[in-house]
């Protein structure tokens, strides 16, 4: 068969993602602060876009241009400007006298030194070159002094004055200079500071610490033991049972006993009481005082002075209940990023004339600014659009609480929108939504189902959940309830569940078993 070619035409169709498609599906799923940061580059970005609130008030431009007009100042009707009447106040008694002042006796009325005073408080050249025996002579508007309180009109920088976050880092430094001489030992001090983590751990051995400054292991394990006396108390631990160990040390209550108890913590957290009376020598009473000692420290001495800051969530829907015993879902103004296209700046940059670049660029900016906006009306629509659904289905658990949530999954959202699984999956991540009942992400409301006992009703995970722990805290010392009781307890409740399912649901909520829980109980009631 020979082989030839030729040109032939084919219509056809098929689906492309353009540049604008993916950037509207990666606007869906963002979160409330990665869509700011997103839009606060587009701000910087793109000339022809700017904020609804930088955006002046016409009525307020209106206002003051038909003020102009009729030669109206800030100055209300009753209030009318003489400057005849300023030049006969700046000529007064109280503008021409001179106070004389003892600085001694204005510090002593003050409570503080002058030097002390802040930038608008006082006038410094007056008073810098007076002493303590001499008399400052100064006007009184010198010492108020002037709009704006700085010598060159601008208003004291207040930040300078405020207090920067200390970190743990600093804390210990601070205490090293006091505590430590030695300049190696200082040396030595500032590596085994650094090499602490958030938590006040030492993340690496003294050895190596010791072995990359040239210095012996014996004297980095000496400076090792002056930083753990420093405050927080367990700080430069380098586990968990030397952290209680040296709070413990602090605090006077390191006796053999307690140091049995501490060299056994896996004995603890096993709630293995037994063995641990055994191994400390001490009845039910001294290991249940020894317990209640222990949960008193703190195992992370490092978290107080924190880490990253802690970003707040900003809910991005809003329920609140109606007037009709239904539920009003509206979008959060507070994580909407709301941006403008300035058609005015546009129309005047496209008369400008400029090269074929020029022109092209403001062409792209504006193309861009306007698929940027309605990208972000068309997020926020269908955020709604699902919330709403969502609210819709889980009304029951807006009015009772976790016991009547539903089960609910994408596909029943996205069939009742007319939308896709994918789309639905997109918008409930990193959304949150708040409502009376707390603060919730849009993915806790879409549960596995637990079939019932009888009919067609399921269950959700979540309220199962929410079931098995409220029988454990119900539970009594006497009868505490293992897994296959509360199958059986959950089965009377029309529930159908597996042992190992509520094993798995019990450990998710770091509830231990029925054995360490009888003997916690146990030993809290002796």
């Amino acid at each position: 068969m020979a082989l030839s070619t030729k040109l032939m035409m084919r219509q056809g169709q098929s689906l492309v993602m353009t540049p604008q498609l993916l950037q509207a599906i990666k606007l869906l799923q963002l979160s409330g602060l990665e869509l700011t940061a997103f839009v606060e580059e587009e701000l910087e970005r793109n000339p022809l876009l700017e904020r609804v609130e930088d955006r002046p008030d016409p009525t307020e431009h209106t206002a003051q241009s038909e003020a102009d007009e009729r030669g109206e100042t800030d100055f209300g009707p009753e209030d009318s400007f003489d400057p005849s009447e300023a030049i006969e106040a700046r000529e007064g008694d109280w503008a021409t006298e001179q106070l004389d002042v003892d600085t001694g006796a204005l510090e002593r009325n003050l409570g503080t030194e002058v030097e002390n005073t802040f930038d608008s408080d006082r006038a410094a050249t007056p008073l810098e070159h007076a002493t303590s025996n001499e008399t400052a002579d100064f006007s009184a508007t010198s010492w108020t002094g002037a709009p704006g309180g700085a010598p060159d009109g601008e208003a004291p920088n207040l930040e300078a004055y405020v207090a920067s976050q200390r970190t743990l880092g600093d804390h210990l430094v601070e205490q090293l200079a006091v505590a430590v001489r030695d300049p190696v030992d200082r040396l030595i001090g500032h590596a085994i500071i650094d090499s602490l983590d958030e938590t006040g751990y030492l993340a690496e051995p003294v050895e190596d610490i010791a072995g990359r400054l040239g210095a012996a292991p014996e004297r980095a394990e000496a400076v090792l033991k002056i930083i753990q006396t420093f405050d927080p108390s367990g700080i430069a631990a380098r586990n968990l049972a030397e952290c209680l160990a040296i709070q413990l040390r602090e605090q006077d209550r390191f006796d053999p006993a307690m140091q049995a108890m501490i060299a056994n913590l896996p004995l603890l957290a096993k709630r293995d009481f037994v063995a641990l009376k055994k191994i400390c020598g001490v009845d039910d009473e001294d290991v249940a005082e020894m317990v209640r000692e222990i949960r008193k420290l703190d195992p992370k001495p490092g978290r107080a002075f924190g880490g990253a800051p802690v970003q707040p969530v900003i809910p991005d829907v809003t329920v609140r209940p109606a007037s009709d015993g239904s539920w009003h879902v509206e979008l959060n103004p507070e994580g909407l990023a709301r941006v403008l296209v300035n058609q005015t700046y546009a129309a005047q940059v496209s008369k400008l004339r400029g090269t074929a670049a020029d022109k092209s660029f403001v062409s792209n900016c504006l193309q861009t600014a306007n698929w940027l906006t309605k990208s972000l009306e068309q997020r926020a629509r269908t955020i709604l659009k699902v919330a709403t659904e969502i609210v819709r289905q889980q009304d029951a658990f807006f009015a009772h609480g976790v016991e009547h949530l539903r089960p609910l999954n994408l596909k029943t959202i996205a069939d009742a929108i007319g939308m896709h699984e994918s789309t639905v999956s997109r918008v409930t991540s990193n959304k949150y939504l708040s409502s009376p009942r707390g603060l919730f992400e849009f993915k806790y409301f879409f549960t596995a189902s637990i079939a019932a006992r009888t009919g067609n009703e399921s269950h959700s995970a979540e309220s199962v959940r929410f079931r098995i722990k409220q029988l454990i805290d119900q539970e009594s010392p006497e009868d505490v309830l293992s897994d296959d009781a509360i199958v059986a307890k959950l089965k009377s409740a029309n529930v159908v569940i597996a042992r190992r399912t509520v094993a798995k649901y019990r450990e998710s909520l770091r509830i231990p078993s029925s054995v360490d829980r009888r003997r916690e109980k146990t030993a809290m009631q002796s």
